[in-house]
């Protein structure tokens, strides 16, 4: 047993903050005088520099990731009498804006190692009415997308890349978000690049697509008090602009801090019996936003308690798979039809992961799980 034991948190941002806050305190302080709070450069800014970050030459920020998703959704017209193919086993934003547009989600099974979609069973799913595909690059490991894109387009359907919590993972060289048609991406405090309250943003290739997304999130106007259909308020404020423009300079060295916790974890741990440890592909390069493992013969609960008084604070994501969810009951999925994910929805623990991670901490959590299971 550890004799001195310090509590480790799942995700802590206050010593990222403390590590950029006299820039970002004067940034912060530079909109307050400026006066302008809601569009306008500081937003233009951000917007291009995120755009570059991923190769691309469109930019939309916006509210937050589930609107980022709402608005692609929109932008291919895609609603009632259509399909949107998904996972359930993520939070429940990726699906809700398929509900939302009156688009119905089609949920499919996910790999057992990579907690990502199943590709083959996203094949047996297609339909007619099939539009598009929400792949979600779960935990910060891509999905596939060699694969997914060689799919989609044989059925010409677009490819919606959730990249909430991926951003700077890559597939084949490409980061995730510039491969599919479009790709959504949440700023919320947790991610990767998150910002000091919500914020999203979409990125594409299509300035058609680009400038529709612009018309819808400002209310649908195409012109000042002109509307040309109906729109939402959906907009990224100027300060968390800044807040993310100075983030996004560091993103990959946090990026590569948080490979290599990954990587220590995985070194100490993948061969312990009783759990299973994240895998990632031959291809993608992922960038852990969380170190999920699975906990076997049903001591999730049992495990968490006891690494939780060892100092090892950990996270459940997600503890009921979105087809069983109360609100998709007419959809008429049965429990056991997804099996893989009702499995993964039970065993699932994330481990104390952010770039800040001391490796004396790493060394506790390590040493408490090999303890706690064993």
């Amino acid at each position: 047993m550890i004799q001195s034991v310090k509590s480790i948190p799942a995700f802590d941002n206050k010593q990222q903050y403390a590590t950029i806050e006299a820039d970002i305190s004067a940034a912060v302080l530079e909109v307050l005088a400026s006066g302008r709070y809601i569009g306008g450069p500081a937003v233009n800014a951000f917007e291009r520099a995120f755009a570059a970050y991923h190769n691309l030459t469109e930019c939309i920020a916006c509210n937050s990731g589930t609107d980022a998703l709402y608005l692609a959704l929109r932008a291919f017209d895609i609603g009632a009498g259509d399909e949107v193919i998904t996972t359930p086993f993520t939070f429940i934003a990726t699906s809700e804006v398929v509900s939302a547009v009156g688009a119905k989600p089609v949920f499919v099974d996910v790999d057992a190692n990579t907690y990502n979609l199943n590709i083959q069973q996203v094949a047996a799913a297609i339909t007619p009415k099939t539009k598009a595909i929400i792949p979600v690059h779960l935990f910060g490991q891509p999905v596939d997308m060699t694969a997914l894109m060689k799919l989609a387009k044989q059925h010409n359907i677009k490819i919606i890349e959730d990249c909430a919590q991926s951003t700077g993972a890559t597939w084949g060289g490409e980061k995730v978000g510039s491969i599919g048609d479009i790709g959504c991406f949440s700023f919320y405090p947790t991610k990767n690049l998150g910002g000091c309250g919500d914020g999203g943003a979409i990125a594409t290739n299509n300035p058609e697509i680009a400038a529709r997304m612009r018309v819808i999130k400002n209310h649908g106007q195409s012109d000042q008090y002109h509307y040309s259909e109906i729109g939402v308020n959906s907009r990224l404020d100027c300060i968390q602009a800044v807040i993310l423009q100075i983030k996004l300079r560091y993103l990959d060295n946090w990026n590569t801090k948080r490979r290599a916790i990954a990587s220590r974890y995985h070194q100490f741990l993948s061969k312990i019996s009783g759990i299973i440890t994240p895998q990632e592909l031959t291809g993608g390069e992922g960038v852990w936003n969380q170190y999920t493992i699975r906990i076997l013969d049903g001591k999730r609960e049992e495990v968490r308690q006891k690494l939780q008084e060892q100092g090892v604070n950990t996270m459940i994501y997600y503890p009921m798979p979105l087809h069983l969810q109360p609100i998709y009951q007419d959809l008429g999925y049965k429990l056991g039809q997804l099996p893989i994910a009702e499995e993964l929805s039970k065993e699932v623990t994330s481990l104390p992961m952010f770039p800040e991670l001391s490796e004396e901490q790493q060394d506790q959590v390590i040493y408490a799980v090999k303890e706690v299971i064993n």
